[in-house]
């Protein structure tokens, strides 16, 4: 009995260490105990973003949906490669707005060698948290391109440590209200941006001020931007160890060793937005959608040219919708549409027609308020074809019309009379005759025989008047 029990003990003592030892190796196993710790020792992450072209609803939907992307998937860095000429106003405003409100820090790269970041450009350049340019890249000219053609009036000689004339800048604010304000206006901006990331602010105003540019190097030494960096490797190592200000004034200190670089490339969305909101492309569109909807409703029934004019014509509006829309320009387009179309409908020798293509071609030229979106100008080239294929357009319904007052008359009353017919049975003075395949009641100053040839000499009502006609006579066919 007290052997059973001792190996009851003992076997109870074996179980215990079995459990223990197990615990032991399952707490060292790779990916269980130590799964923080591996967490923790994973590679950083990186994603990159590549935008060429003008800053529009584009850009700003694809940047906005990187920065999602990244959040989701905690990415520790978002990198925008950049090459603008500028662009539109708000779209750069949303673009800043979201990158200041990133939980993730944002490099702006300025890349590749030769490429710019241009007016907008250079605003989102200073509200990344790190600025970065590649060797022979550009930024400046931050002028609002409504004053552009005023900055050579500004003093663009004086040196920094020089003070601009201020009586001659409150001169040119009174002759140009709007101009002195939208300068301010983006002057205050752009200082509030530089100095959120301890950038130079001065630097800035004169790139407002004076459209003033600068160089990758030229940018480094005057400490607008952080960064030279010609490719990923280079300017990972550069900014490793960094410490950044986020929102709310979080501190990041960047560690960017052995991080891994995650491409998304711009998707078929950006790609259709950036062709959809060019202005050319929306002209285009519209013309098509109201030539196409006007020859659908002279013609009912074509259904190709209905079809075609209501896509085209919604997608030209969607593209007016996201663009800065001048009304008076497109009320004056719209003005010329509608005259040239009168001149087909009222013809009125060509007045209507000139009329509404001079309409058409001033409207087109004012369509879009460039003043606020450099890099979405409507090409005068583009101007021109399409009032050059209005006036082709009028030109052919004009010599179509003069074509059909040439003509005599062939429908109704006039193509009767002097038409030629066959009697196909007489009494007296009237009987019925064939005339143009149908049978009229007619009469007549003499009697006839079924078969005659007949002349058709006027129309009473629905009683023909006939004469014999000059023909021989020939039998009725069964």
């Amino acid at each position: 009995m007290q052997q059973a029990k001792g190996s009851l003990r003992t076997a109870r003592r074996l179980l215990c260490f079995l459990l223990l030892t197990l615990a032991t190796v399952a707490l060292t196993l790779p990916g269980h105990g130590q799964e923080s710790s591996q967490q923790s020792e994973e590679a950083p992450t990186a994603l990159l973003l590549t935008w060429e072209g003008a800053i529009g609803p584009a850009s700003a939907d694809y940047l906005l949906r990187g920065l999602q992307e990244a959040a989701e998937e905690e990415h520790d860095l978002l990198i925008l490669r950049l090459d603008t000429p500028g662009g539109l106003d708000s779209s750069m405003r949303q673009m800043i707005q979201a990158i200041l409100a990133s939980p993730i820090p944002v490099a702006t790269w300025v890349w590749p060698r030769g490429a710019r970041a241009a007016s907008a450009g250079t605003y989102i350049l200073y509200a990344s948290h790190l600025a970065v340019m590649a060797p022979g890249t550009t930024l400046g000219a931050a002028t609002p391109v409504r004053v552009g053609a005023r900055a050579g009036d500004l003093d663009t000689s004086a040196t920094e440590a020089e003070e601009p004339d201020r009586e001659a800048q409150e001169g040119r604010a009174d002759s140009d209200p709007m101009s002195a304000k939208m300068v301010e206006d983006a002057v205050a901006y752009i200082r509030a941006l530089a100095e959120l990331h301890g950038r130079n602010a001065d630097w800035a105003e004169k790139a407002v001020r004076q459209a003033a540019s600068l160089s990758a190097a030229e940018a480094e030494r005057e400490q607008v931007i952080d960064v030279v960096a010609g490719d990923l490797e280079e300017l990972l190592a550069a900014v490793t160890g960094r410490s950044l200000v986020m929102e709310r004034g979080r501190e990041v200190i960047l560690s960017t060793e052995n991080m891994e670089i995650v491409t998304r490339d711009p998707d078929w969305r950006a790609r259709f937005l950036a062709i959809i909101s060019n202005p050319n492309l929306a002209l285009v569109l519209m013309m098509i959608g109201i030539y196409g909807l006007i020859f659908e409703f002279s013609n009912p029934g074509a259904l190709y040219p209905g079809t075609v004019g209501a896509i085209s014509l919604l997608l030209a509006l969607f593209s007016l919708s996201i663009l800065p829309l001048d009304y008076a320009g497109l009320a004056l387009l719209l003005l010329g549409v509608g005259l040239m179309t009168a001149e087909a409908l009222v013809p009125s020798i060509g007045v209507l027609g000139i009329g509404g293509a001079i309409a058409f071609a001033l409207g087109a030229a004012m369509l879009f308020d460039e003043a606020d979106a450099p890099g979405f100008e409507l090409s005068w080239w583009t101007i021109g074809i399409m009032t050059g294929l209005s006036l082709l357009l009028l030109a052919v319904v004009l010599r179509l019309f003069s074509r059909s007052l040439r003509r005599p008359v062939r429908a109704g009353r006039e193509e009767l009379i002097g038409s030629t017919g066959k009697v196909v049975e007489w009494k007296g003075t009237s009987g019925r005759v064939r005339v143009q395949g149908e049978v009229w009641q007619a009469r007549g100053d003499q009697s006839f025989q079924p078969g005659r040839s007949v002349r058709v000499t006027d129309l009473q009502g629905l009683v023909l008047e006939v004469t014999p006609h000059a023909a021989p006579t020939f039998q009725e066919e069964e």
